[in-house]
């Protein structure tokens, strides 16, 4: 992962503010000038609110007057990359009186670099106004401009604030998911995968209603995109994603395991079972055989995770067979506490098998 200073440098603020200092019709951008020069300290997030600033401070406050000097930055081929993202954020604070144009400016500067964080504000205010304009860039030629229709109404993106509107009822969107989801560019359809994904934590339902919709007249492609749309429910075991991919919660199997080899892990060290599944019936059976890793907590209470093993069609009598080494290695978003520990086999979302094991975190 690239460190904010790699991202935002200082040479890259210096760069910028050259930029738009002749854009602008300047001799210099003092604001960035004095920005690059006091990035110390600040992380990612924080830089990019502080770019922003000084390029609102450096650039005319009506809204003319900045696309003006955004536009005419816009021709030169230094102009692109990371050094754009403030940028954005700052059309999202000057454009949003102006509101259409603030969105089309953001349209032609997202082939730079993603603008999808940037819609949001527009989103937020007024859903309707800005679907109107959102929608027209389904039909766009560029794919990073189609892309950005799914991705910047996507409810819950990451590293982004959320939409509550959209959370609490993704359908105003779901016209946008319809036109790309068979889209010529895998870019653009994995964007939708994920909006779909989005909608499947908070609306169920809906997100399975979509994906049906979606396979009653699939593409080459529509499967895959479905596949990933849905993998949130799959990991869940909802049935009613799981039937809808051909993978029945009822199929006939035999589960042998998880026999864990290793009953004491210490962190740093991996958890190591092994496991066989047999299709006991007399049909090909199609499996998403998936383990469950129960993490105890400080309170001695526990919590799952769901992991992947293997995803495959199984004939009839066909028995998989498998040694799974899973890691406890340190992580920054999970604490692990001393104490018993459960792993579970889960086929088709049901619970075949489970063992217990002792993980020793001092």
């Amino acid at each position: 992962m690239p460190t904010a200073d790699e991202l935002l440098s200082a040479d890259t603020v210096t760069t910028l503010a050259g930029l738009l200092a002749r854009a602008g019709g300047r001799r210099s951008a003092p604001a960035l000038t004095a920005r690059a020069a006091a990035l110390d300290g600040l992380s990612y997030s924080g830089r990019v609110g502080a770019i922003r600033d000084a390029v609102l401070a450096d650039l005319p406050e009506d809204w003319p007057g900045f696309e003006a000097v955004v536009r005419t930055a816009l021709a030169e081929p230094g102009f692109e990359g990371w050094m754009t993202f403030p940028v954005n954020e700052a059309v999202a604070v000057r454009g949003l009186e102006a509101f259409e144009p603030g969105l089309q400016l953001l349209r032609d500067l997202t082939p730079r670099l993603t603008a999808e964080s940037a819609v949001r504000p527009f989103l937020r205010a007024d859903p309707d106004r800005a679907l109107a304009v959102v929608r027209t860039w389904t039909e766009d030629p560029d794919p990073h401009v189609r892309r950005l229709a799914s991705e910047g109404t996507r409810p819950r993106l990451p590293w982004a604030p959320q939409l509550p509107a959209f959370v609490a009822d993704p359908r105003p969107a779901l016209p946008v998911l319809d036109a790309l989801h068979r889209d010529p560019s895998e870019y653009v359809r994995r964007s939708v995968s994920n909006h779909l994904n989005d909608i499947s934590r908070d609306h169920p339902d809906l997100a399975v209603g979509t994906a049906a919709r979606w396979l009653a007249e699939p593409a080459g492609t529509t499967d895959r995109v479905v596949r990933h749309g849905l993998r949130t429910l799959i990991k869940a075991g909802r049935p009613e994603a799981l039937t809808l991919l051909g993978h029945a919660p009822d199929v006939p199997v035999a589960v042998h395991g998880p026999v864990v080899t290793t009953p004491r892990v210490a962190v740093g060290e991996y958890l190591v079972f092994d496991y066989t599944v047999t299709n006991t019936g007399e049909l090909p059976a199609e499996l998403v055989i998936d383990y469950v890793v129960h993490h105890t907590k400080a309170n001695g209470t526990r919590t799952p995770k769901v992991f992947k093993l293997v995803t495959r069609p199984l004939a009839p009598g066909e028995t998989l067979a498998g040694t799974k080494r899973h890691s406890f290695k340190p992580i920054t978003t999970r604490r692990y506490h001393s104490g018993e520990h459960l792993v579970q086999l889960q086929v088709n979302g049901r619970v075949r098998g489970e063992a217990v094991f002792s993980l020793d975190a001092t």
